[in-house]
């Protein structure tokens, strides 16, 4: 009885390792500024890094309105 508890609980630990590791969430990324130059996104992308708020990001232009753009800061 000892053994097949200890290889129930054994199996269940690895099996709970295993999911785990395998679904490890990523750190999503999110909308956190926007810009109306490129400049100021960039400058906002890296002070955020140098801060420690991320560790990447991108900035993307994009339609606000009909004929009106900006750049949005993801991190």
């Amino acid at each position: 009885m000892r053994k097949i508890r200890a290889l129930l609980v054994s199996a269940a630990l690895a099996a709970g390792l295993s999911l785990s590791l395998g679904t490890a969430p990523a750190q999503a990324e999110s909308i956190r500024y926007v810009y109306f130059l490129y400049s100021d996104c960039v400058n906002g992308g890296q002070l955020g890094i140098q801060w420690g708020w991320w560790t990447s990001y991108y900035c993307s232009y994009q339609s606000v309105g009909p004929s009106d753009y900006r750049y949005f800061l993801y991190a």
